[in-house]
């Protein structure tokens, strides 16, 4: 049977494959914006395996990489379950905060830091602070005496203002991308309206993002369920994006043009990412598991995300190399690197190579750690701390990326 292209493009599998045509170009020296050359890439695995040695001696014992790795959890799951909530409902409160804060991860940019008794954090580990924070106060909650979760009633009526000040910003405490991730909250909302199937709610109660749990339950087969039916769930959530690429009236999410691919009439030329909601599937395969004891399967399917840290280490080391008409072209007085905007077609190659070399850089550990390590755990070990190591020792002034994305919140 034949797959219309809008359908394929929203699949896990089209995103390895089409990452895959740009890496075939990029090994024939057919980019349109990076040079690549592969005698770095020993030096890429070496970091990645001294980084992931420092933070996981036992590499057995490293976790997955989810959002669950930047916020503390287990004092909601223990004062929960100490409040006599049975499992199913822990479940919906967990996966409640952890779609709120997914969708506000995207980057808040250098400036930005949040507040804590500890002190100030930034970026994702600060957003995912802030985030459980609002959670706790109520900010997504229209239920009164019960602030501890997300619904659709209270997602439609944030605002930027109650989003400032939640995410303690201020003219000198700047953010990227507020209006961005208020306005994906509020869409959030609409399609937890739209989509009943998925997201089952109590007669007169609001949908809440935790009524997923309603919807896979009744699909479990010895307590397992497969990730493509918790990848359709999230595919349901497609609404809520930015309008960009629509195919046949079809809206495709994280999919851009590739110039260096040809388009022969069926749309070839596009390349899927989905970064957010693979960041998020990630996030909810860990929330149910830890929740429910339910297994997911066919999480191999899931890619290595391509976003700043991950791909930052790739150009920090020479790996892949901005040619130079791309070096000027980003130039932009006083910014230390050069920036260009989410859809730039030097972005779009870096992100395709970024995936397939997360999975070359995954067989490269396994060789040398003597032992099978899954995707996750190179990420979490591994790729996105180095990357974030030698942005700091390149540029200590912002520990920034080797390339700034003009963000508008939604897509790193």
């Amino acid at each position: 049977m034949t797959v219309l292209p809008q359908d394929y493009l929203r699949t896990l599998d089209a995103v390895r494959e089409r990452c895959m045509k740009v890496y075939e170009q990029a090994i024939k020296g057919q980019l349109h914006h990076f040079d690549v050359d592969e005698t770095k890439l020993d030096i890429v695995v070496e970091h990645v395996l001294e980084v992931t040695l420092r933070q996981y001696p036992d590499v057995s014992q490293i976790p997955a990489h989810s959002r669950l790795r930047h916020f503390d959890a287990q004092p909601l799951l223990d004062k929960w379950r100490n409040d006599g909530i049975d499992k199913v409902e822990q479940a919906r409160r967990l996966i409640d905060l952890v779609i709120v804060s997914v969708l506000v991860d995207a980057g808040a940019g250098q400036v930005w830091k949040y507040q804590t008794s500890k002190g100030p954090v930034g970026r994702s580990e600060g957003l995912a602070i802030a985030a459980t924070d609002m959670f706790q106060e109520g900010y997504f909650s229209s239920v009164p005496g019960q602030p501890e979760q997300v619904d659709a009633q209270a997602l439609s009526e944030i605002t930027v203002d109650r989003m400032t000040k939640g995410f303690q910003v201020t003219p000198i405490n700047t953010m990227v991308g507020l209006e961005g991730r208020s306005k994906l909250l509020q869409r959030l909302g609409d399609v937890l309206k739209d989509q009943r199937d998925y997201f089952p709610a109590s007669e007169g109660q609001s949908r809440r993002p935790g009524n997923l749990v309603d919807y896979l339950l009744p699909n479990l087969q010895d307590n397992k369920v497969h990730l493509d039916k918790l990848w359709e769930v999230v595919m349901g959530l497609a609404a809520m994006w930015p309008g960009r690429l629509a195919i046949n009236g079809v809206q495709l999410g994280d999919v851009w043009p590739c110039d260096c691919l040809k388009d022969q009439g069926n749309f070839e030329n596009l390349v899927p990412f989905h970064k957010l909601s693979q960041w998020l599937t990630y996030s909810l395969v860990e929330a149910l598991e830890t929740t429910l004891g339910i297994t997911v399967e066919g999480t191999e399917k899931l890619t290595g995300l391509p976003e700043y840290r991950n791909g930052g280490i790739l150009i920090d080391h020479g790996l892949m190399v901005l040619k130079p008409a791309d070096v000027k072209r980003g130039t932009v007085e006083g910014e230390p690197v050069p920036v260009f905007e989410g859809s730039d077609p030097a972005i779009v190659e870096w992100r395709a190579l970024t995936v397939i070399y997360m999975d070359i850089i995954r067989k490269e550990l396994e060789i040398k750690l003597g032992r099978p390590l899954a995707l996750a755990q190179v990420l979490q070990g591994g790729t996105w701390s180095a990357g974030r190591d030698i942005a700091a020792k390149l540029r200590p002034d912002t520990a920034g990326p080797p390339i700034n994305l003009k963000s508008d919140g939604t897509i790193f």
